[in-house]
């Protein structure tokens, strides 16, 4: 009878996979040896995977090269950054070894692309596409930044406020894009995004405040989808809405040349996660083509905003299995030694799946549980109530510790989990490792941040200098 946990696993999926493996009875994370990190630096602990961040831009920058190709298409590609995914140095300087331009959401991003030029880590030449309501010192910032020379940096309108308040700080002139605000899916509360402009106001809105406005050149539609680029009809549909909001604009705007298809690609979030990347990017290029030779308009250069899918990938999260608690007949709780709602904030905020396997005893027999987390909050768990498939790990033996991982975390959680602050319950955040391989290919581990400790803590809260 097979009843290992490699076994389940086997029967289940398709495995190894590219990034998974299995090597010397223990979990392999591209080609990473987790026991050996677990064994040298302890648990809980994060840590990025460099060149994984490089790996999936020239992913995606090959399917639209391929897709233009076949497609016969006339404009450019241009792949832009999210910086909200992970403002991190060390992301920034990975993600920028691969010809990347920059998108912005807020005022200190500014400063980030200030200090990235200072190092010459980009230029002039850079896109730097601004999203977001633009507050006053935002506006400020992105002023500074085209007033220093900073000609590719293109502020994407929001409201109808923002082309007056730029023009009051801007000396000369300057280049803006304007954004939809695209229909929600009927499952949201609301019906329209409150970031943009409505599709029935854009064209109205660019001859009242840019057509005759000799400091403001319109280059840029910006159309972006909360729930990102899916095959499904309510994404083909909203393309193309946009697609001829663009064709419109571009017949009166001759300098509009520029389409900017954000919202991100998914990025895989189980052993059983399949999109065919290749095939949407070919669509999407297909129907920009179609949609312009239709309406007779030179089609754009296209834009793209990858934050998750840059940088997700990269991630990844270990603890330790403390102890098991059998609440009934039916539940075991396996707590780990660290809290979801505090280092994988998004588990409990949005229900959101990562790929979770546990690093060590694959050999041995299995079981279902639940997970729970070190804090008193009732919602600090992961398990199959909030997901669709029930959770089955090796089984507890307190005197065989066991070591799970989530895998593809690398965007959002730092941020939104308040990085080197304050924690629900005070409980301290895990030291962080950054991964990479030197030119041998050689793993080169360095220790990027160490576990919190209790007078980190105190001083924010006031109790110690």
């Amino acid at each position: 009878m097979n009843t290992k946990y490699i076994d389940l696993i086997n029967q289940t999926f398709d495995f190894p996979q590219e990034e998974f493996a299995l090597k010397n009875k223990t979990l392999e994370f591209h080609g990473i040896n987790l026991m050996e990190l677990v064994e040298q630096y302890g648990a809980p602990l994060k840590f990025t995977y460099l060149p994984q961040i490089s790996n999936n831009i020239q992913r995606a920058k090959n399917w639209f090269a391929k897709a233009i190709e076949n497609n016969n298409y006339a404009g450019k590609y241009n792949y832009c950054y999210c910086t909200k995914s992970s403002h991190f140095k060390h992301v920034l300087n990975e993600a920028l070894k691969n010809d990347i331009h920059i998108e912005t959401s807020s005022a200190f991003d500014i400063d980030i692309v200030e200090s990235l030029k200072a190092e010459g880590k980009i230029t002039d030449d850079t896109f730097v596409i601004s999203n977001g309501f633009k507050r006053a010192q935002y506006v400020t910032n992105i002023a500074r930044l085209i007033n220093n020379g900073h000609k590719n940096a293109i502020p994407i309108i929001d409201n109808y406020e923002e082309i007056d308040l730029l023009s009051e700080e801007i000396n000369d002139t300057f280049k803006v894009g304007i954004r939809i605000a695209s229909e929600e899916e009927p499952k949201f509360e609301f019906y329209t995004s409150r970031l943009g402009i409505g599709y029935k106001n854009i064209v109205p809105f660019y001859k009242e405040q840019i057509k005759d406005n000799k400091k403001v050149e319109l280059k840029m539609l910006h159309f972006f989808i909360n729930t990102g680029i899916r095959d499904n009809a309510y994404y083909w549909n909203e393309l193309t809405k946009c697609l001829k909001v663009y064709t419109s604009l571009k017949k009166i705007c001759p300098s509009l040349d520029s389409l900017n298809i954000g919202g991100g690609f998914p990025i895989k979030n189980s052993l059983a996660f399949e999109f065919d990347y290749e095939y949407m990017v070919d669509e999407i290029v297909n129907q920009i083509k179609l949609v312009c030779d239709e309406e007779g308009v030179d089609v754009p250069n296209i834009f793209t905003e990858f934050g998750s899918f840059t940088v997700g990938e990269s991630g990844g999260a270990i603890y330790e299995v403390l102890y098991q608690k059998q609440q009934n007949d039916r539940e075991k709780w396996n707590m780990i030694n660290s809290s979801f709602i505090t280092t994988l904030p998004d588990t409990w905020a949005i229900n959101k799946r990562f790929v979770m396997l546990p690093v060590n005893r694959w050999q041995d027999s299995y079981e279902r549980v639940l997970l729970g987390g070190l804090t008193c909050d009732s919602d600090d768990y992961y398990n199959s109530e909030q997901h669709m498939n029930a959770i089955y790990l090796p089984k507890y033996n307190k005197d065989k510790p066991l070591y799970i991982g989530f895998f593809n975390t690398g965007a959002y959680q730092e941020t939104i989990g308040g990085f080197g602050g304050l924690q629900h319950c005070l409980i301290p955040s895990p030291k962080h490792l950054l991964i990479d391989r030197d030119e041998a290919g050689n793993l080169q581990t360095t220790l990027f941040s160490e576990q919190q400790k209790s007078e980190d803590l105190l001083k924010i809260l006031g109790y110690a200098k």
